[in-house]
């Protein structure tokens, strides 16, 4: 395993949107989905706006290998189940972030649907 750097935890943290995918086993990149992203500490987070039952979510929930994209960087990772105990903190970082979209728009990622889908971001090493 290998950590994210400074940079990278910058660059990706503040992206308004990052492009998540699923890998395969052969290492195919599956359908990109442009999710939100916020940081905690030294580590990134996502959640998926229709819980369980989104396709994204699903498919990296299957693998657990992923790629995310933010600007011009790219990244392999593995999408670890966040422990429930830090979502109120998660919360209060995409409150805090994507503030300006207050109301029906930042409430789909506060819902106990999306929360329940609280993903860790966990940099590996590129295939």
């Amino acid at each position: 395993m290998t950590a994210w750097t400074k940079d990278e935890i910058s660059r990706i943290g503040e992206s308004e949107e990052v492009d998540v995918a699923a890998l395969t086993r052969d290492g195919s990149v599956r359908n990109r989905v442009t999710i939100w992203v916020v940081g905690h500490g030294e580590d990134l987070y996502v959640r998926s706006i229709r819980g369980r039952s989104g396709a994204w979510f699903r498919a990296v929930h299957g693998s657990a290998d992923g790629r995310i994209w933010a600007g011009r960087l790219q990244r392999d990772v593995k999408f670890e189940e966040a422990d429930p105990g830090i979502n109120d903190e998660i919360d209060a970082a995409y409150r805090s972030k994507y503030r300006r979209y207050a109301g029906r728009i930042l409430n789909s990622v506060l819902t106990p649907e999306a929360r329940s889908t609280t993903l860790r971001l966990v940099p590996q090493q590129s295939r």
